[in-house]
This record gives structure tokens, C-alpha cells and sequence, in this order.
């Protein structure tokens, strides 16, 4: 009988098999390979899930010919800038911290349809300068399999500037990266899913440092009631808070409900809403479909 188990990750259950592990192997092999063959590369990393895993899988490839790249902005919570900060220090890797400021980006704030594009645009050319300063032929994110799925109008600007995408040139898929993290010991393993705060906002809304600040301070409330994957959408006057589905019952309990309410207006909205969808990445993209 083959061996399995299932474990709670990012908010869902991920079930490991030992079929799983081992497509999980041929992908890290196929990954280091690819990896090696690049030479050196600068990692654009943000301390996530994936990033951490290539970041890891570089260091451990390349030695010195792999850093790490980390850029401070308004979209990028203190909390998960220092736990970058943090992971790359346990990893004894170089890291490399440059300051950003998406707002001030032309067509950034405007929040349009194209606004990942402006923003990777500004961060892989300064990652690119860098790579060329200490001499390294790449620069590589994060992406993976999976993400090939969503719309991700970034990935056009890491195109044009020659940034590559190691995970998924080796196929993996999020819950792949999950199995050899945990097997590799990294704390980011489980670590929900993240994306910069700029995802909160619906297109042509736009973005400014007091709305970001309402939506990571709206994050920070729902993280210390003790949900684990959980977005928080701004709608003007009008939050719509996802969380994972089995989390939804939690809702019903009137003193957490009132929790919530209270904290939510103290924060700066009128309205608070509960999505019964549930929590899903790019679900303000599902008007692009409409």
C-alpha cells in the first residue's frame, strides 16, 4: 500500500502521496538542472512560498553565483519584508534590499488592467541592473506552474527584460513546491499565499497609501482572530473579506462576528461583507472573463 498523508497548507488540505513525491523528485531534478546550467542569477524574492524554494534550490545549486533581490514599497507589508529578510539570513545567502515605490510608477495607481505589468516592468529592470553589477548572467522569479493558469500581465515585462521563470520551466506546481519544502525543512512550507497588497483593489480603483494601509491593517486584524488564508478586498466604502471555505462557519459565532464588525469600521469601512465564494486567487480578475 502506498504510503499517504494529508496535511493542512496555505488554508487548504494537501494531500502527499508517495506517487506525488516522487513526480515532486524528477521536477527538482529537472529544476536543478536547469538552474546549474544558467551558471549564476539574481532571485527576485519575497519570502513567499515559491521564491523561498527557488531561492533554497539556487544557493544550494550555485553557492556564490546565486543572491537574493528584495525590493521595500508601499504594496509590500513591513511584516513579510522582514521575514524575507529573515529567511534569506537563515540561508546565508546575499541579499540584496533596494527601495520601491509603486504609487509613483506611471499608470501604477491608476490600477489598470496592465498595472502588474507597470510595476514588474520597474522591479525586474532594477533587478536586472543589479545582476549586472555583480557580474551574473540571470535574473529568475518565482512564478510557477500554476500560474500559468491566472492572469498575470507581469509576465509580459519579465519577458521583455529577459527574466525567467525556473519553476515553471520545470513544471512545478504550487502544491509540488509545498511537498519539497517540507521535506527540505523551509518554515515557508504551509506559509499561506501572498500577493502584493495592490491585488486587493478592483480594476480602475485607484491605489494610494492610505487605501493599502486600510487593507494590510484589515489583514492584520483577521490574522490575529486566527485565520490562516484569507484576502481582504477593497470596495470604497465596502469591505468583502474571503476566507477558506471551512472557515466560513466561523462567521456565525456573534462575539467573533462582532470582533470583526468593530474592527473593520474602526479601520475606516462602512460596509462589511463576507464573500461566500470563499477565498481564491485573482478573483478580481473574474471580471476580465465577464
Amino acid at each position: 500500500m502506498l504510503n499517504e498523508a494529508v496535511v493542512c497548507a496555505g488554508g487548504k488540505d494537501l494531500r502527499i502521496t508517495d506517487e506525488k513525491k516522487a513526480l515532486a523528485s524528477v521536477k527538482l531534478e529537472r529544476l536543478q538542472g536547469i538552474l546549474k546550467d544558467m551558471g549564476s542569477l539574481l532571485v527576485a524574492f519575497s519570502g513567499g512560498v515559491d521564491s523561498t524554494f527557488l531561492l533554497r534550490v539556487a544557493s544550494d545549486s550555485l553557492g556564490e553565483k546565486c543572491a537574493a533581490i528584495t525590493a521595500t514599497s508601499p504594496t509590500y507589508p513591513e511584516r513579510e519584508f522582514k521575514e524575507a529578510v529573515k529567511l534569506a539570513d537563515s540561508m546565508k545567502v546575499r541579499h540584496i534590499i533596494v527601495e520601491s515605490n509603486e504609487l509613483l510608477i506611471p499608470n501604477f495607481a491608476d490600477n489598470t488592467e496592465k498595472r502588474c505589468y507597470y510595476c514588474k516592468s520597474e522591479l525586474f529592470k532594477i533587478s536586472v541592473d543589479n545582476a549586472r553589477s555583480l557580474g551574473f548572467s540571470y535574473v529568475v522569479d518565482g512564478s510557477n506552474a500554476d500560474d500559468l493558469l491566472d492572469f498575470r500581465p507581469g509576465k509580459t515585462a519579465a519577458n521583455e527584460l529577459g527574466v525567467r521563470s525556473p519553476l515553471q520551466e520545470a513544471g512545478l506546481t504550487k502544491d509540488e513546491i509545498r511537498i519539497l519544502s517540507r521535506d527540505m525543512g523551509l518554515p515557508t512550507w504551509d506559509k499561506q499565499s501572498f500577493a502584493c497588497l495592490s491585488s486587493r483593489f478592483p480594476y480602475g480603483t485607484a491605489i494610494t497609501e492610505e487605501r493599502l494601509s486600510m487593507v494590510s491593517e484589515g489583514e492584520d486584524l483577521l490574522r490575529g482572530l486566527g485565520f490562516n488564508q484569507f484576502r481582504v478586498r477593497y470596495h470604497g466604502e465596502t469591505v468583502r473579506i474571503e476566507v477558506e471555505a471551512k472557515a466560513i462557519a466561523r462567521f456565525l459565532d456573534e462575539d467573533l462576528r462582532k470582533k470583526i464588525v468593530a474592527g473593520f469600521k474602526d479601520i475606516g469601512f462602512i460596509y462589511i461583507t463576507l464573500d461566500l465564494q470563499g477565498y481564491r486567487t485573482g478573483s478580481m480578475n473574474e471580471v476580465l472573463g465577464s
